[in-house]
């Protein structure tokens, strides 16, 4: 009953001229799962745009995320870190995504080992500063940096990074995460008066529009609108998670989270424009299981899986912006497809994809977007490559849980264990873990990291032990 009531507030909120459009792509078409065919070039004069109403900026629907940069010889710097980013290939994907109508960059001092905001400020710094808007992050998550001088310099050095005088939108990173957040949020912003300072940053022109991104503990959510409805702060707009299942299941998959549909209604409520991040959970919603491929394809077989995550997250009329962290070219062709223009969801569609949602959420996968935030391990496990290897089995249907009289399981459990070994060496399988928790204050998702390396690792004692 209450997820019925969410979904009638969430159609009224988006309105229904917003809604009324044609479900189909036209720009560019896809037959396979993932992104759009090569050959298919998106138009330049079709992008999606929503208007700030402090600023009146015109925003692409389409953000482009700095955080997974093409690093030379393949790959991403997250899992390639000691690779120089690619700068070349950097600079020509954004040439592509400006001459393509996407003018809103995001990035911070903490991505791509301290490396995005050099790279970007290199790439952006070749076109007219009229030409594009940059978003970056106050990111002092160490405590060394949360003196009052440590957090003024990182700001300094960011203008430096990016060579330009002014930032766009400047977010206070990752308000919520940790298990004592309103002390660390205290210690970040308030206690060093830090908070204040960038409110007369924006006073002199040098941050245009002040905002946090969110993640964790709805207590500080709701305790920074309360502020904002006081007159205490003002918030020009906020980051905040958005997607097809984390709308309704974002609790119910991990208790420490919140539901989008809250945070989406509580910021329209204040007509605080949103930003959105993780429109495919990390690469999840393009990766889903191959019956719920199926089923999406069956109803729109030229629409990829990932243009369906995306169509969601930009329907809403209140989203400045969607980001999309686009490490190669044939990924940023296909988002400038979905979005050039945007096809708004019909109700109908809204409806099918809550059925998805459904059933992906039945897989009870854990909901790890490989960010690496909980890198590295100072025990050595690859947290990442043992929670993504435990999820695509349940996805490819590999997990032998049903017990060994179960006429599959011989074979999910070979492919179980011999995949095991395969991905995350032995010294780095989550048997190495012995559950200091170091990581569980840096995972975004607040995934209980030490329970689960736990539970894996005692599952695959029974599946050794043939139990």
């Amino acid at each position: 009953m209450k997820k019925d009531i969410n979904r009638r507030d969430f159609l009224k909120a988006l309105g229904g001229g917003t809604i009324a459009t044609s479900a189909l792509l036209t720009a560019c078409k896809s037959n396979d799962k993932g992104s759009a065919a090569a050959s298919q070039e998106p138009p330049k004069d079709k992008m999606t745009y929503r208007i700030n109403p402090k600023t009146k900026d015109k925003i692409s629907i389409l953000g482009y995320g700095m955080m997974r940069l093409p690093v030379t010889g393949g790959g991403t710097a997250r899992e390639n870190p000691d690779a120089p980013i690619d700068q070349d290939m950097v600079n020509r994907q954004v040439d592509y995504a400006l001459e393509h109508g996407v003018n809103y960059f995001d990035t911070s001092p903490a991505y791509c080992q301290g490396l995005s905001e050099r790279a970007t400020g290199i790439a952006l710094s070749r076109h007219p500063r009229s030409k594009y808007y940059i978003a970056t992050k106050l990111s002092n998550f160490s405590p060394e940096t949360w003196t009052r001088k440590a957090s003024i310099e990182m700001f300094e050095n960011s203008l430096k990074e990016l060579q330009v005088d002014y930032v766009d939108y400047l977010l206070l990173h990752g308000i919520g995460m940790g298990d004592d957040s309103l002390a660390t949020f205290n210690g970040r912003y308030m206690d060093n008066g830090i908070l204040d300072w960038l409110v007369e940053q924006r006073e002199k022109g040098r941050i245009k529009n002040l905002g946090f991104s969110y993640h964790g503990d709805i207590k500080i959510f709701d305790m920074l609108l309360k502020w904002h409805d006081e007159g205490r702060y003002h918030w020009d707009f906020v980051q905040i998670e958005l997607n097809y299942l984390d709308w309704h299941y974002a609790d119910e998959i991990n208790d420490r989270n919140t539901d989008a549909v809250y945070l989406y209604g509580e910021l329209q409520k204040r007509h605080i424009p949103s930003v959105i991040m993780e429109p495919l959970l990390g690469g999840r919603l393009a990766n889903v299981p191959d019956n719920i491929v199926a089923k999406m394809k069956a109803r729109e077989p030229e629409m990829s899986v990932a243009s369906w995550a995306f169509r969601f997250a930009g329907t809403p009329e209140g989203v400045l912006t969607v980001l999309s962290g686009m490490t190669y070219m044939e990924n940023l062709r296909e988002n400038l497809c979905t979005y050039s223009p945007l096809k708004p969801l019909t109700k109908d569609e809204e409806n099918f994809l809550q059925d998805i949602a459904n059933d992906i959420y039945n897989l009870k996968t854990i909901p790890c977007n490989e960010c690496n935030y909980c890198m590295p391990c100072p025990y050595g496990i690859d947290i990442p490559a043992v929670l993504s290897h435990y999820n695509k089995c349940i996805k490819e249907g590999n997990l032998p849980n049903k017990g060994s009289q179960d006429p599959d399981y011989k074979r999910a459990r070979k492919a179980f264990l011999i995949g095991y070994d395969r991905r995350v060496p032995k010294l780095r399988q989550a048997s190495r873990c012995i559950g200091c928790g170091q990581c569980v204050d840096h995972c975004p998702q607040r995934i209980r990291i030490p329970e689960e390396m736990q539970r894996i690792d005692q599952f695959v004692e029974q599946l050794k032990q043939n139990v």
